[in-house]
């Protein structure tokens, strides 16, 4: 029978457990969730474990990223079963706290990272990527763990961390966890529980868009006609696009033209539930 791991919900016994850790000569990997963990969040604890001899994973909902007419009331949460799951990938500790813990009476403090965080997600969710930034900031300065692991999924959002764990000077490696999928290519995602079952059977045509977009640009087609092409796809599968763009896989900076490194990047809407993906091209 796998063992449960360890929960604490106070920065202080967060910080305890780890410094233990850190003077018995242990290595530490962060893996940061906001809960209702699936395969894709299993997949960057298993990195985590790969990667270091002790693994902690935080969830926590941060109602700082979500704007006013999200879904931050009805977002999925399980800790039961998240503990469950974490217990069979040998996670060794979970940080859970609630919003207080991460920001008590007054608190008054943002992290902003420019440039990355505009466009893309950052243009349609405005704050989102303070939010993330705020919190990951915490979480990395309250664990000083060796490592820490994000998915590539959340692609953008990688990179705004990247740069802000740089830029503050905080000794942890950034390490990205490749995009886990369905069996018909939806990228995992907490929020696909949204789905209703005819949206569901729609999902997949997401990504199988970004995979011809790529396709059409690596073949020579050009760059703004394959993305027109790709939101017409989009369109009659009966999404709503928010955006479908190449983007420098560093800097995020528009292409016009296919050169590498060139990541795609996709957001859009079936029905309520607002998915994103992207893939290498």
């Amino acid at each position: 029978m796998t063992q449960a791991p360890k929960v604490v919900r106070t920065v202080a016994a967060l910080r305890e457990e780890i410094g233990g850790w850190r003077s018995a000569g242990h290595t530490s990997a962060l893996v940061p969730t906001m809960g209702a963990l699936h395969e894709g969040h299993l997949s960057l604890v298993d990195i985590a474990t790969a990667r270091a001899t002790r693994v902690v994973v935080s969830i926590f909902v941060n109602p700082r990223q979500f704007g006013p007419r999200e879904d931050l009331a009805t977002y999925p949460r399980d800790e039961a079963g998240d503990l469950a799951k974490l217990a069979d990938r040998g996670a060794h500790l979970v940080f859970a706290p609630d919003v207080g813990e991460m920001y008590p009476p007054g608190f008054s403090t943002e992290v902003t990272v420019h440039g990355l965080s505009e466009g893309l997600c950052g243009a349609s969710r405005p704050g989102f990527f303070t939010g993330v930034a705020t919190v990951v900031a915490k979480l990395l300065i309250q664990t000083l763990t060796d490592i820490a692991v994000f998915g590539e999924k959340d692609y953008q959002q990688l990179l705004v961390i990247r740069r802000l764990a740089r830029d503050l000077d905080i000794p942890v490696e950034i390490v990205g966890g490749p995009v886990v999928r369905e069996p018909d290519g939806l990228a995992m995602s907490s929020r696909n529980a949204y789905l209703s079952e005819a949206e569901r059977a729609v999902a997949s045509r997401l990504y199988a868009t970004l995979t011809a977009v790529a396709d059409a640009v690596r073949a020579g087609s050009a760059v703004d006609r394959a993305l027109a092409d790709g939101r017409r796809m989009l369109d009659e599968a009966g999404f709503r696009v928010d955006y479908l763009e190449l983007r420098h896989a560093e800097t995020l900076e528009p292409l016009a033209a296919f050169a590498p490194p060139a990541r795609l990047l996709a957001a859009a809407w079936l029905g309520r539930t607002r998915l994103i993906d992207n893939i290498t091209v």
